[in-house]
């Protein structure tokens, strides 16, 4: 999942770009909202991660912007601000949840997980194809009942396919959901990405639809 997160504090910043690329998400990080406006000029992000109090501004005024141009895509407010007409406020505004700082970032994980199924971005919590028992919240993968390990950026792939199963998703598409702007990549990333998956669930369980992109089998 391609995610943007606004956050001028460095620190903070640092942490939650790197615990969501750990788990396999691609972050672009802007530290105000000027970069932030730069960044939803020329990306589509399924999440942004969103702080108040920012250099240039305030962030419910971002917030806002986006339900006017009547853009969908879930906000999630990081901030210090802990009064409960804060929280009514950022939820009136449009957020689709609300985390106050200092926060642990496995919470973070799993509202982005919540808030990101409720808007079709995740599977299922459960899921069953063929022999595979998928738990994507968790991270947790068995084959023929023996639990599978898959790296973040596997998983990144693996989200991708299951949103659409049987689907084809294209390369691009996949390519946005593991890298951030600045990221360098070889051209056949998503090739070896995809090789490692099969062979870690089988392969005849990914096809590849030449000049189109991938797709999960599901049968």
């Amino acid at each position: 999942m391609r995610i943007l997160l606004i956050e001028d504090d460095n620190d903070l910043g640092s942490a939650v770009r790197d615990h969501m690329v750990a788990g396999g998400h691609a972050v672009d990080w802007a530290k105000d909202l000027s970069d932030a406006r730069d960044h939803a000029a020329v990306a589509r992000y399924e999440l942004t991660l969103l702080d108040i109090h920012l250099p240039d501004g305030n962030g419910i005024d971002y917030l806002r912007e986006l339900i006017k141009r009547l853009d969908s895509t879930p906000v999630i407010i990081l901030t210090a601000r802990d009064l409960i007409s804060d929280r009514i406020d950022g939820l009136n505004a449009g957020a689709d949840d609300y985390l106050v700082k200092p926060f642990d970032l496995g919470e973070l994980s799993a509202r982005i997980h919540a808030v990101a199924r409720r808007n079709g971005h995740f599977p299922e919590p459960l899921l069953s194809v063929g022999t595979l028992s998928i738990q994507a919240a968790e991270r947790r993968l068995s084959r023929d009942g023996q639990e599978v390990y898959l790296t973040g950026r596997e998983w990144a792939v693996l989200d991708c396919l299951l949103r659409q199963p049987g689907a084809v998703v294209s390369k691009g598409k996949i390519e946005d959901a593991l890298y951030s702007f600045n990221s360098e990549f070889e051209s056949n990333t998503v090739e070896v990405y995809v090789s490692r998956l099969r062979k870690k669930i089988g392969g005849d369980r990914i096809a590849t639809v030449r000049g189109s992109g991938y797709r999960l089998v599901v049968r």
